[in-house]
């Protein structure tokens, strides 16, 4: 039986991963940072075969402790500040997190890996935010990074400190650059969630506005359940190797709009949306479109769920949502 660590695991990607790696037979460990992780009972119900450790990406000694007690074959790191506007208000702690944390799981991997005697596989959550002012479109493995918020700039010190690691040391250590992958398990504070959930409160008569920043931003959506089995498929390769992985096709912030307002009946969803400049960001990032021919060919991935269904499938999950909270009152 194959052994996993997951940092994040609270996350949408975390119970994902979680469930993916359940399902072929892996006894999965998650690192919380804490008992009262208000996320907890969901991870509890939705996976519940995880083993919870307790540890923090801050703390190096607490990243020992968690390897010592999984002794894992494969180490996931998904744990992060992972909200471009939030890296703006708290750009100190970002860093520290969502960089620094990544050393010091990467630190902790390699001292487990001498101590134990074994070789550990490391995958690092990397993002096409690093991506940021594009010089180029569609975006690959090999295009130049151009940050634009603390977080995007966290992300690329943690991708760059990942292959450093996996050249310095030899660890066995991938970076997966995910683009924008959504889901029903998705933070209302993320604008595909809070469309979608908007959408279905103002069908239900429990919302009248929705307010967002630039309705004409375009990003490559997928769907996170796809994509957490591109991050197990780069730990199965024989060389460690960083992968875009996306869908390679781009939609605005509008045709999110289309899609989720459709979903419920509203053909016109104008009246119910405000441009709020509050949420426009210091620096957009305009146009985010993946290449994945690197992880089609060497991979052998592909995603699953498109855009129209992936939408879908988030605002029907929030009217069930609605609809049984309404239920259980009367």
């Amino acid at each position: 039986m194959r052994r996993a660590l997951i940092t994040g695991i609270t996350g949408q990607d975390g119970m994902y991963l979680a469930e993916l790696l359940l399902g072929k037979g892996y006894q999965v460990y998650g690192l919380v940072r804490g008992q009262n992780n208000p996320k907890l009972p969901l991870l509890a119900e939705v996976v519940p075969g995880v083993t919870i450790l307790t540890g923090d990406l801050l703390d190096l000694s607490s990243l020992m402790s968690a390897l010592t007690a999984a002794q894992p074959d494969e180490v996931y790191n998904l744990g992060a500040i992972s909200l471009v506007a939030y890296s703006w208000e708290n750009a100190r702690l970002t860093t520290d997190v969502t960089a620094g944390g990544v050393l010091n799981i990467l630190e902790a991997t390699r001292l487990y890996e001498h101590q134990a005697g074994t070789r550990v596989r490391f995958y690092q959550a990397s993002s096409s935010e690093m991506f940021g002012k594009v010089q180029q479109v569609p975006q690959s493995e090999s295009t130049r990074f151009w940050p634009r918020s603390p977080y995007a700039v966290a992300k690329a010190f943690g991708h760059h400190m990942t292959v450093t690691y996996r050249e310095s040391y030899d660890m066995h250590a991938s970076s997966g650059i995910l683009f924008n992958h959504e889901s029903p398990r998705r933070g209302p504070e993320f604008v595909t969630r809070k469309v979608s959930l908007a959408a279905a409160r103002i069908k239900a008569g429990l919302q009248e506005q929705l307010m967002l920043g630039n309705l004409d931003a375009r990003r490559d959506w997928g769907f996170a359940g796809d994509y957490v089995e591109a991050m197990w498929r780069m730990l199965q390769q024989d060389q460690a190797d960083d992968y875009v992985i996306s869908t390679g096709r781009m939609h605005s912030i509008r045709d999110l709009l289309d899609v989720a307002f459709t979903e419920v009946g509203i053909t016109d969803w104008a009246p119910f949306v405000k441009v709020d400049p509050r949420f426009l960001r210091r620096a957009e990032v305009d146009a985010l479109v993946g290449d994945s021919t690197k992880a089609h060919r060497q991979l052998g991935w592909w995603p699953r769920i498109d855009f129209t269904e992936l939408v879908q499938m988030m605002v029907r999950a929030d009217v069930d949502t609605i609809t049984s909270a309404r239920t259980a009152v009367a």
